[in-house]
């Protein structure tokens, strides 16, 4: 099953489930739940098995989920209903494909069927934008989504250097609930001083808006435009930036979500500048621009749904796979696993050798660390003035 927000790459991680089951010929059937936990209870399946190869082609470029993905927590009164569908089916692995919420979902189902003597395996496949799951070097779709952020930043770079008094100075929001990964991935757009971002706001780091605004001013004064990156859930000295003391909606999950801080920063650059300034919100385009997937990242996801199938027949269970970064000079990743009940309880936030906190902004050691995810180099372009 597929759980969570979508990623670029998440069906290929499905991909990898199936292929490696249907290698190893260990298993009479292969069923897909749609809309995961919801699937499951309504005894919603499909059989993944009978799908044709050109099929799986196109699924493994699909974003989203092909499957249907769900928010949807585990209610402990639903426990012995989902074990017995499982159990009628004759169902003894499950994979599930999602973040730090699927993984606390799958270990509570891992245990449930423990105690009642029922013999399941899970295993979960990591997925996330934020690259937050903790024990595993990075997750599948981060590369990816950190590709679009830096393109999408160098491309608001240009627009505002181009328009000039018009519109020079925009602010982009980007996806990162609990933690600045993401966002930080802009700064791979800044090739040269007067590039894009000139300043990057992260939850790990608070934002003291009258500095905010000097630092954008003073790049706007410098190169003439001006392009800062904020997380989502950047946060000021009194919590979320944008002056919203109550969230508009609180997930499944108790997750809260705020209206965000870049149209509030925005309003307050440009009443200070008296200038005409962007804000930009790319939302789900994020986790779905498949011109954007980095081969590196679609190579990893379909890697760890392979390894996930190998470990449970090998008697891992009740474990996420796991990338771990190779020490040589060039970029390589091998797999490993981690419990689930660790991974569910942690949240990975970027570490202080990556954060230049003085100047809103990354360092080097955080360059080395992502530049390999994204894949291929990104664009160079040129300017006439």
């Amino acid at each position: 099953m597929q759980s969570g927000g979508c990623t670029p790459v998440l069906n290929r991680s499905l991909l990898g489930v199936v292929a490696e089951a249907q290698k190893t010929g260990a298993f009479g059937k292969i069923l897909g739940s749609v809309h995961g936990l919801e699937g499951i209870l309504r005894g919603d399946f499909r059989d993944l098995g009978a799908i044709s190869r050109s099929t799986w082609t196109r699924i493994a470029q699909t974003p989203g989920a092909a499957l249907g993905s769900t928010r949807r927590k585990l209610r402990p009164e639903e426990v012995p209903d989902l074990l017995q569908i499982l159990s009628d089916g004759r169902i003894g692995f499950l994979f599930t494909i999602g973040g730090n919420d699927s993984a606390g979902t799958a270990h509570s189902l891992s245990q449930a069927a423990g105690q009642a003597g029922y013999s399941l395996t899970v295993m979960n496949i990591p997925k996330t934008i934020d690259n937050d799951l903790v024990l595993t070097d990075h997750s599948p779709g981060y590369g990816s989504a950190a590709r679009f952020v830096a393109l999408a930043t160098i491309g608001a770079g240009q627009d505002a250097r181009a328009m000039g008094q018009a519109s020079p100075i925009t602010i982009i929001e980007v996806m990162g609930r609990d933690a600045g990964w993401l966002a930080a991935s802009a700064a791979l757009a800044r090739r040269g001083e007067a590039d894009a971002p000139h300043l990057i706001c992260l939850p790990e780091v608070p934002v003291d808006e009258d500095r905010f605004v000097a630092a954008v001013e003073e790049a706007y004064r410098r190169y003439g435009f001006a392009v800062a990156v904020v997380a989502e859930n950047t946060r000021g000295s009194a919590g979320v930036l944008g002056g919203q003391e109550e969230p508009w909606f609180v997930d499944d999950f108790g997750h809260p979500y705020y209206d965000g801080p870049a149209r509030y920063l925005a309003g307050l650059v440009g009443r200070s500048l008296g200038v005409r300034v962007r804000y930009e919100k790319p939302g789900t385009i994020q986790r779905s621009f498949v011109s954007a997937v980095s081969r590196v990242d679609a190579r990893e996801a379909e890697l760890t749904g392979r390894a996930a199938v190998s470990f449970a027949l090998s008697g891992h269970r009740d474990e996420m796979v796991t990338l771990v970064r190779g020490s040589g000079p060039k970029y390589s990743s091998t797999v490993s696993v981690a419990p689930l009940v660790k991974v569910a309880e942690g949240v990975k936030s970027m570490p202080k050798e990556y954060l230049d906190a003085e100047n809103y902004w990354v360092t080097d050691a955080f360059l080395d660390y992502v530049r390999p995810l994204i894949g291929a180099p990104l664009p160079r372009f040129a300017s006439l003035f």
